[in-house]
């Protein structure tokens, strides 16, 4: 019996995706909800699984573009496919008796030594089917990394790499010339991702079809980088996760609507919506490229609540599994580049939210108080918005208010007992 692997359906208004990589090889048996293919559309990758046992066949190539519903592979469930060539076999075969023994270098020849380290701080590159099973099986890529590091590279590998080299990206094990480049002149091209096509139309549209506007302001971190010290450990310890930055200013931002709610509106058309909700957008760097899923009534969640979302995102970002479910809507979005080591900048409305809320590094900088000059960590933040919907006013104010909660952040629960622990749940 053959049975037809279709494109899925990414969402409304998508007719067409991108193949972004097989998961599997042609003729390979696989297995019924294996993941055997990744689907890019212009919002979100998907991956499809097998939907029986039996031996595949590959008809469209990776950064194919499809239409949804048409077919990409088949499988005969009456057929054994070939199983899948695992490399550590060979490794295994190599591995010597005297695992000890070092060569020694030739006279005249430098010897270039790196850091063991340097494996284990890099990522393995996992498909989505190998991150599930070491998840299921609470497998950390460290394990991974050391134990194969048990194994001495043997003649197939060497092979394996001539075969391959030239498939592989340059890092930073390559030692390049003495100047950083190669010194060649070559160039490649590779095809934008449907993902990476809407980003760019999106981007270009807002410049185009807004009035986007910045203002910027500084925070003082003192108070936040306080409570963060004194608390993490309790707070980690009784939530189970880290006590962040951005949980602080996602309730930050939901108390200061309150005040101008006319920055959590929108343009439908000719109407302005506005909502009695916050959906707070947090931009985040996932592998192939900018995502923006959605924490839903921010205005309601407590910090911990908020850092478990956050968390609970990130890692789908980091793992592709981000859905259109997850980004869909938003009210305001909150950007922090300080984590790439941006001090300023002036970012980009996420269309149709009408404001975009910039965080940057932290810096210590000598500033006044109360007459002395004083050192302290600094942010400076930064609000992009629409003037066709908030002027001015509006938005300078919001932005006060944003700063004051950051810098006193019991304003952010009135009538406390203890403001601070209360705003913790602690």
């Amino acid at each position: 019996m053959i049975i037809e692997i279709k494109v899925p359906s990414p969402g409304e208004s998508i007719s067409e995706v991108q193949l972004a990589a097989w998961l599997v090889e042609d003729g390979q048996q696989v297995e019924k909800d294996q993941d055997v293919v990744e689907i890019d559309s212009d919002k979100a990758t998907l991956s499809v699984a097998a939907e029986s046992d039996g031996k595949i066949k590959l008809l469209a190539a990776e950064g194919d573009t499809l239409a949804v519903g048409s077919v990409v592979a088949t499988i005969d469930t009456e057929s054994a496919g070939k199983p899948m060539e695992k490399k550590e076999e060979h490794q295994i075969q190599e591995k010597p008796q005297q695992e000890n023994k070092k060569t020694v270098p030739k006279a005249g020849k430098p010897v270039i030594q790196q850091e063991e380290k340097t494996a284990t701080a890099t990522a393995l590159n996992l498909s989505p089917l190998a991150r599930e099973m070491m998840k299921q099986n609470q497998i950390p890529e460290s394990e991974l990394i050391n134990f194969f590091k048990s194994f001495r590279i043997g003649k197939k590998d060497i092979e394996f790499y001539l075969e391959n080299k030239g498939q592989l990206p340059v890092t930073d094990s390559v030692l390049p010339e003495s100047n950083g480049w190669p010194g060649s002149r070559n160039s490649t091209s590779k095809k934008m991702s449907m993902l990476r096509k809407k980003l760019a139309q999106r981007l270009v549209s807002v410049k185009n079809e807004t009035a986007m506007l910045t203002t910027f302001n500084e925070v003082n971190m003192s108070s936040i980088m306080a409570i963060r010290t004194k608390y993490k450990e309790l707070f980690k310890e009784k939530y189970g996760v880290g006590l962040g930055f951005m949980s602080f200013f996602t309730k930050a931002v939901t108390e200061a609507l309150l005040y101008f709610p006319q920055v959590n509106a929108q343009i439908n058309g000719d109407e302005i919506v506005h909502f009695d909700y916050v959906d707070i957008s947090i931009a985040v760097s996932a592998p192939k490229g900018l995502v923006v899923p959605v924490i839903r009534n921010a205005e309601r969640m407590s910090l911990a609540e908020i850092e478990k979302a956050i968390k609970e995102l990130a890692v789908k970002a980091r793992e592709n599994k981000i859905t259109l479910d997850d980004m869909q809507g938003g009210t305001f979005t909150i950007t922090n580049g300080g984590v790439f080591g941006s001090m300023l900048s002036t970012p980009i409305i996420n269309p149709p939210q009408s404001a975009i809320l910039g965080m940057h590094n932290i810096v210590e900088r000598p500033v006044a108080v109360n007459g002395k000059v004083e050192i302290h960590p600094m942010m400076y933040i930064a609000l992009s918005y629409d003037h066709r919907v908030i002027d001015g006013r509006e938005s300078v104010s919001f932005l006060v208010k944003v700063k004051e909660m950051l810098e006193q952040p019991e304003r952010m629960l009135f009538g406390a007992k203890d403001p601070v622990e209360a705003l913790l749940g602690l």
